[in-house]
């Protein structure tokens, strides 16, 4: 039961990991002019959600330190 815990960490850290990816692609393509649609909301606050993506994923890591959870281990 412990381990549960660093499992749902691992996910939830890869999960907003790839989320937060995905997400800089999209504005680095819509800054060189490559998007092939218009976006639906400002620029700014996909920007700004970018930034808390940055800082929750810098949140995880710190937790994963202090709490011995690697986040490169594989999840069930």
């Amino acid at each position: 039961m412990k381990e549960d815990y660093k499992m749902r960490m691992i996910r939830e850290y890869r999960d907003l990991k790839d989320r937060r990816d995905r997400l800089h692609q999209l504005l680095v393509k819509h800054k060189a002019g490559l998007l092939d649609f218009e976006l639906s909301c400002p620029l700014s606050l996909l920007r700004e959600q970018l930034r808390i993506m940055d800082d929750y994923l810098t949140v995880l890591e710190a937790r994963s330190i202090l709490e011995q959870v690697r986040l490169d281990s594989e999840v069930e």
